[in-house]
């Protein structure tokens, strides 16, 4: 995809979503932490469903490593991989208290050494609670950028790069989001709705249909 295609790509993406969101729920930067940890393969609507409960008593890092693993595991065990995820939680919660303050920090290095933090998550919670121009490369958007052109590449930490250097500075700050969303809700895997898509006439897929 050419450089002015591109532009135009994520200039459609804004227009009809100016500010678009997360779909998980969060209301700090720790909790947005702990609801990314837990998104790994499960949804979004059902993390969703078992935060509230987990927030409304461990909503800090500090309340976190107070309950403990079982306590946690019992709080979300609707979620898949919620032993793996608990253990996770509990262990990163004692990592920010002894080595951050509590506080969750706004590099990607910090954030890749918590448990259950790669680099995809690191990059969410550095877009999202910090604002910073960061991809976090999911299924989505790995999907959106091979099929459409927009950044072919075969890994993800490959077409991370990719888009990093050819994504505009204006449109960086919430690329992520429109990538996301347009994979989960229009570019979907198993039966795009190409007849609905803003940038049809920009994508390059040749299976797209009308």
């Amino acid at each position: 995809m050419t450089p002015g295609k591109v532009r135009e790509f994520f200039a459609i993406l804004r227009e009809a979503n100016p500010t678009p969101r997360s779909d998980l729920e969060y209301y700090s930067p720790y909790t947005l932490l702990v609801a990314v940890v837990l998104s790994a393969q499960a949804t979004d609507v059902g993390v969703n469903k078992a935060t509230p409960a987990l927030f409304a008593v461990a909503d800090t890092p500090e309340k976190m490593a107070g309950l403990g693993v079982d306590r946690v595991a019992d709080l979300i065990k609707t979620i898949n991989f919620y032993p793996t995820k608990a253990r996770a939680l509990v262990n990163g919660a004692r990592i920010l208290v002894e080595e951050h303050g509590g506080e969750v920090p706004d590099s990607r290095e910090a954030l890749m050494r918590l448990p259950g933090v790669g680099r995809k998550s690191a990059n969410v919670v550095l877009n999202v609670a910090f604002g910073q121009g960061a991809i976090g490369v999911d299924t989505h958007i790995f999907r959106v950028a091979n099929r459409t052109g927009l950044a072919p590449a075969p890994t993800p930490e490959a077409v991370e790069a990719e888009l990093m250097e050819i994504v505009p500075e204006a449109f960086l700050l919430h690329a992520h989001h429109w990538l996301v969303l347009h994979g989960r809700y229009t570019c979907k895997a198993r039966k795009p709705d190409c007849g609905a898509c803003l940038v049809r006439d920009l994508c390059g897929w040749e299976g797209k249909s009308e």
